[in-house]
């Protein structure tokens, strides 16, 4: 496996935790606000999914 695509599941892991533990806190000390808590849960798949697309991307094009 390609080094940046380590670094991209180590980041990727970092930043789900993240979201999830930032998604649990929003529900749990707010009252009547559970919609919130959606955005960072979309935020845990959209950023690394991008970031993946990105990276392959110009390793891709750099390889040529």
């Amino acid at each position: 496996m390609a080094l940046w695509k380590r670094f991209w599941l180590l980041g990727t892991a970092i930043w789900g935790v993240v979201c999830v533990l930032n998604a649990a806190t929003i529900l749990a000390f707010s009252d009547g606000e559970e919609a919130k808590a959606v955005q960072p849960l979309i935020l845990a798949i959209a950023v690394p999914a991008l970031a993946y697309a990105l990276l392959w991307l110009y390793f891709r094009l750099r390889r040529r």
